[in-house]
């Protein structure tokens, strides 16, 4: 028997998650290549460098971070694939989802390393948080299907381009992408972490194009949560769907029979807006006009025709010949009895980027992200909607833009990202 050197890294601690992720036939149409994390994560291991709490199941029938009740923190990333073969981006996707199996339950990505001529596996700054909720949801964007990977009959005809809408002064260097990731969790390093090390195994195949960090959820999306406020002081997203309507999910969020691509059954579409708030001319405002804008109390959360958070709107209620709810009130436009009864799901987050060097302003806002089953027929008429009327329209900019196919969850390890859009 040969003697081990420890100045080297031994194969058992060195080897991809891919022995599990991919299996033999993927690691041999990947090129047999040599990758640098250990074991895959197994179902069922609650194991946690926390003692297991915070942990949200990784495998099933939808990606988790939709129905999942929303966490405190994001970190969300856009990625433009940089390779044109179609191995490596295969390659990527079981190994981010390797990945994600270990860091969803608390643990490191890959084992404990020690040898000191080889860069660590993880990047480490996560150690000791545990869990922390974490969810990491993968989706693909409209660039995804061209000509390099041979997609492009199997672009869904749901995953279209968003169109100009009213009021948008996007930045395209922040907007769209090839893949997106977004890491919700209770702790910022934990989220943060995921998007660090998923460029970092990314390297070679694709190279993030921008990405955000959120704080302050902005919505509810579990009646076990009480409504947070967004950062113009209102609270946000009190008729927001929430986890436990299944009928809901079914009918606006998860992607059924209806869809013409069959490997996106199950998944959703997922809308991503960052919107600066205007915040020092908002603060300059009186607080009826604040209330008109919305359609709400801001103290109460109410709506103007109401005295308490729930009340139903009534959007036909006129005092002296005027609606209530103004006309252009935002929660009237946003309203589903404004937009044919389309719902969508939304899981935004306050964002904070300092100071706007041209003007001396906050660059502050919502991330505005938003989970559904078609947005050709949800998001879109609803933003143009919003975009042509809406009284806050005077203290909001939507800065980027972007949509994503969300494919279906992880049955099991070996399986990944997007596996039945590669079959």
């Amino acid at each position: 028997m040969t003697e081990h050197d420890p100045a080297k890294p031994s194969r058992a601690s060195r080897r991809m998650f891919l022995g599990g992720a991919l299996g033999t036939a993927g690691l041999v149409a990947a090129g047999g290549a040599g990758f640098g994390i250990a074991r895959a994560a197994e179902p069922g291991d609650s194991s946690s460098s926390a003692g297991g709490s915070g942990i949200v199941p990784f495998y099933g029938a939808h990606q988790a971070g939709i129905a999942t009740p929303a966490q405190d923190r994001v970190a969300f990333a856009a990625f433009d694939v940089t390779s044109t073969d179609v191995d490596a981006l295969r390659t990527l996707l079981a190994t981010w989802a390797a990945a994600a199996g270990q860091l969803t339950k608390g643990q490191p990505i890959g084992a404990v390393e020690t040898a000191p001529d080889a860069p660590p596996i993880d990047t480490g700054e996560a150690l000791g948080l545990g869990a922390s909720s974490l969810t990491v949801t993968v989706g693909f964007g409209p660039t995804l299907f061209d000509d390099r990977f041979g997609f492009a009959k199997r672009r869904p005809a749901a995953l279209a381009d968003i169109p100009s809408l009213p009021g948008d002064a996007l930045e395209l260097d922040i907007s769209n992408g090839d893949l997106c990731v977004q890491a919700c969790a209770n702790d910022p390093v934990v989220a943060f972490h995921v998007i660090r090390n998923f460029a970092r195994l990314a390297r070679g195949t694709a190279v993030m194009r921008w990405s955000q960090l959120g704080f302050g959820r902005t919505s509810s999306t579990s009646t076990t949560q009480q409504t947070e406020r967004n950062l113009l002081g209102f609270k946000d997203g009190t008729r927001n769907i929430k986890a436990e309507s299944l009928d809901d999910f079914d009918r606006f969020v998860w992607v059924g029979d209806e869809t013409d691509q069959p490997w996106m059954k199950g998944g959703s579409y997922v809308v991503t807006r960052r919107i600066r708030m205007l915040l020092e001319s908002w603060d300059t405002d009186y607080l009826a006009d604040q209330e008109k804008v919305i359609g709400r109390s801001k103290n109460s959360g109410a709506p103007l025709t109401g005295t308490a958070e729930f009340d139903t709107p009534i959007l036909t209620e006129k005092k002296d010949g005027a609606y209530v709810i103004d006309a252009r009130a935002h929660i009237r436009l946003a309203s589903p009895l404004s937009n044919d009864n389309m719902k969508i799901l939304r899981r935004g987050y306050s964002f904070t980027d300092g100071i706007d060097q041209t003007t001396g302003l906050l660059d502050a806002g919502l991330f505005f992200i938003a989970y559904q089953k078609d947005p050709r027929k949800q998001f879109v008429p609803i933003q143009a909607q919003l975009g042509q009327h809406d009284l806050l329209n005077e203290y909001i900019k939507h800065t980027s833009s972007a949509v994503f196919a969300v494919p279906p969850g992880l049955t099991a390890a070996g399986d990944y990202y997007g596996k039945a859009l590669f079959a």
